[in-house]
């Protein structure tokens, strides 16, 4: 009983003086990744409270109002593009990870197997619409006005040598529609839903110098919060590196 009042006695006093850091995440694998960090944070006074969220919306609002301190589910282009949208002041206080997009097809192995006039579908969204383009590009399928553009559209091909075709679909849709088409780029979220192993299947995929690195995001003025700071510090040890590696095979890739 003397052991059960002194263990009480300490989860109370951590209770009392740990700092409460709120983070809205999407389930998978910004979620997991912040459990795993979880324990490690208690140890330094920081109680992390994940709020599962499903849409990308919800979870920059509820920051901006300082409803949550912080969130965890986008990358550096989205986040820009919210700011510009919504007049927002959010900020990004560490790169994680990387969900790499890949180009699938099930008819062909290859990128140069590809027929003039193949069927080709990306996303209708505009971040990650033009991030396909420039997957396209960078593997030599395509040339654009400014390869270095992200919000590259349709419109801004320059050179099309195959004569590909394009339509751009909802990005959650592409997984189905694979079978139907010569060429497809998908997230690697919608990928493993699928079924799909992104290091295995996609015929190419970005890599670590992709932009569409994705970040924990907060307001200005709690950045440089102390809880912040310790969560940043505990995103980018080596036992998270190691833990992303070996759950996700290389489907998601650390970037730090």
């Amino acid at each position: 009983m003397k052991k059960l009042l002194v263990a009480f006695a300490a989860v109370a006093a951590f209770s009392a003086h740990a700092e409460t850091l709120t983070v809205a995440a999407s389930p998978v694998p910004h979620a997991e990744i912040l459990e795993f960090v979880k324990p490690a944070l208690a140890k330094e006074g920081v109680d992390l409270q994940v709020k599962v969220f499903t849409d990308y919306v919800q979870p920059n609002v509820q920051v901006a109002e300082k409803r949550l301190d912080a969130n965890f589910f986008q990358h550096q282009p989205y986040l820009d593009e919210f700011n510009k949208a919504k007049g927002t002041h959010l900020v990004s206080v560490g790169a994680v990870h990387l969900e790499p997009l890949g180009a699938y097809s099930s008819k062909y192995k290859k990128l140069d197997e590809l027929p003039s006039g193949a069927n080709v579908v990306i996303p209708n969204d505009a971040t990650n619409g033009g991030r396909a383009l420039l997957l396209l590009a960078k593997n030599g399928l395509i040339t654009l006005k400014d390869p270095t553009d992200i919000l590259s559209t349709i419109k801004d091909i320059t050179g099309n040598s195959k004569n590909l075709k394009f339509r751009e679909l909802e990005a959650a849709t592409l997984p189905r529609v694979l079978t139907q088409v010569d060429l497809a780029l998908i997230n690697t979220n919608y990928a493993l839903e699928a079924k799909l192993d992104p290091s295995k299947d996609a015929l190419v995929i970005e890599g670590n110098d992709s932009p569409y690195v994705n970040i924990l995001v907060t307001r200005e003025d709690n950045k440089d919060s102390d809880a912040v700071k310790k969560l940043v510090a505990a995103l980018h040890t080596p036992e998270v590196k190691a833990f992303i590696l070996e759950k996700y095979k290389g489907a998601i890739l650390p970037a730090f």
